[in-house]
């Protein structure tokens, strides 16, 4: 699946850890754009990159609340008629298959048919006998395969050819037992091999091949009913051919049938069929009460974006020439996980495949999904779907969700101003943790109270706290002469008390 494609364009950078508030919002202008005015300019973005790229059909959608709201094409199925790509266009998608696959994991998880710590062998036999690298190798684990610290050798593009490989011609494989190139858990390293062991995993615990499995369980509940692992099993002119460019020329690449490898990378589907998808993961987020309403859990489909192992740094080129953006990342669970310095929480993914590529962007804390296919070989405009998530966030289109005031936080909150207004801890001198004044004694809050009210002058208090969970809050004062800042964090206790106010003078502007 071109790991290439995995590393480039990853997002993310940490919120500083003194405010704990999410990334600042682009103001939006006095009549502010509608998505699809944005994504009507991307257009142009993405038709560009057809073109250079010599791509011979490329399709992109943006989903948002639920649904697809925009959709774009570019090209056409094949090169031997001029019938255009449209939202029913079936593209493969490489190794954003892999989110299927780690998700029907997760569900056989949750109905206790396996455990993600249990060794790989416990539901894979044939590699009871295998050889370690040394004698101090930890033996693999189901949540090692899942997050690409199994110890194989990164296997692109050998992994993409293997798509066709039997069932028996994959036993026999792993009879013989394959080289490791680290011990387990110690790098993360991307295997396409690993997650064909997951797809075997799926059938011996599910006990039904695991194409059937996630298409009966995953895919048809979602009313994905075009999307499968069988390209056959669809009509050819429905299809985006796939081909690669060289020679500054065209060439069909092979359509190859549904194998064992599928499991990383042989998913078919549309953009109207993949919006469903989309939606159904992001639907997971926030957290909160109410009953499920999906094939598998929202607690689950969120695991798909924890980091679970070795975390790399990365740098992405700011927008329209601004600042660049230096991040983190981690791989997760078929997807990778970052924290964006404009665009918050990212999970996406990319896919490279002989005959195409793929991209996806999720960001669950704006409600908002972007994708785009592909019909070239190793083709993933990561790019434009980045700058399209970008351009959404200037036109102030991207508004996180608000996290709801508790009581407690709100109690503690109108403790804390009316300490501030008296100049003294004893307005709130109930709501305090035993830590508290342990840290700064009454006197020495008195002098600090004092202190800055010299430096802002009177301030008024009666500002909305702005929630950053159940038991924290930012909020800002404004003063005679300035703007105060404040933290509050609550303590662990019941009822929740004030472990922590922080104030400081706003830098000026």
């Amino acid at each position: 699946m071109r790991h290439a494609l995995i590393a480039a364009l990853l997002l993310g950078a940490a919120t500083p850890a003194w405010s704990q508030a999410a990334p600042a919002q682009t103001a939006p202008a006095a009549t502010p754009p509608t998505v699809e005015q944005v994504a009507a300019r991307m257009d142009e973005t993405f038709r560009r990159y057809q073109q250079e790229q010599h791509v011979p059909g490329l399709v992109w959608g943006i989903v948002r609340d639920g649904r697809l709201v925009h959709f774009g094409a570019a090209g056409r199925h094949d090169l031997e008629s001029d019938r255009p790509v449209d939202v029913d266009s079936l593209f493969r998608i490489a190794s954003m298959s892999k989110a299927f696959t780690a998700l029907a994991i997760l569900k056989l998880r949750d109905d206790g048919r396996l455990r993600l710590d249990a060794l790989a062998e416990e539901y894979v036999p044939e590699l009871r006998n295998w050889r370690y690298p040394t004698t101090d190798t930890p033996r693999i684990r189901v949540r090692d395969l899942l997050s690409h610290v199994g110890g194989f050798v990164t296997d692109d593009p050998w992994g993409d050819r293997q798509q066709v490989l039997t069932e028996a011609e994959f036993t026999r494989m792993l009879r013989a037992g394959v080289p490791f190139t680290r011990a387990p858990q110690t790098r993360f390293e991307y295997s396409n091999f690993g997650y064909a062991l997951l797809g075997r995993i799926v059938t011996n615990v599910s006990g039904r091949p695991y194409q059937d499995y996630i298409r009966e369980e995953v895919m048809r509940p979602l009313g994905m009913a075009s999307t499968g692992y069988d390209i056959s099993a669809f009509p050819r002119e429905r299809r985006a051919i796939g081909y690669r460019w060289e020679n500054e020329a065209h060439a069909r690449e092979p359509d190859m049938r549904d194998g064992v490898f599928g499991s990383m990378g042989g998913v078919q589907t549309s953009a109207s069929d993949y919006a469903r998808w989309v939606a159904f993961l992001l639907s997971a987020w926030p957290a909160r009460d109410g009953p499920e309403q999906g094939p598998v859990r929202r607690s689950s489909v969120r695991e798909l974006a924890q980091g679970l192992n070795f975390v790399s740094t990365q740098t992405r080129p700011g927008l329209s020439g601004g600042e660049p953006c230096r991040f983190a990342m981690a791989y997760g669970m078929g997807m990778i996980a970052a924290q964006d310095c404009d665009l918050g929480l990212v999970v996406r993914h990319s896919g490279g495949y002989p005959g195409y590529g793929s991209y996806m962007m999720l960001l669950p804390e704006h409600g908002t999904g972007v994708f785009a296919f592909s019909s070239r070989t190793y083709t993933a405009p990561g790019a434009q779907v980045m700058e399209t998530a970008l351009e959404l966030r200037r036109a102030g289109l991207l508004v996180g969700r608000a996290i709801p005031v508790s009581e407690a936080l709100a109690a503690n909150y109108a403790a804390a101003a009316a300490m501030f207004g008296a100049g003294s801890i004893e307005p709130g001198r109930a709501r305090l943790a035993m830590n508290f004044l342990m840290d700064r004694s009454p006197e020495n809050w008195a002098r600090e109270f004092a202190r800055l009210k010299g430096a802002v002058g009177e301030c008024r208090t009666d500002a909305p706290i702005t929630a950053t969970g159940a038991l924290a809050g930012t909020f800002t004062w404004a003063c005679a002469r300035g703007n105060l800042q404040g933290q509050l964090l609550l303590g662990p206790t019941n009822p929740p008390t004030i472990q922590a106010l922080r104030l400081r003078v706003a830098p000026a502007q």
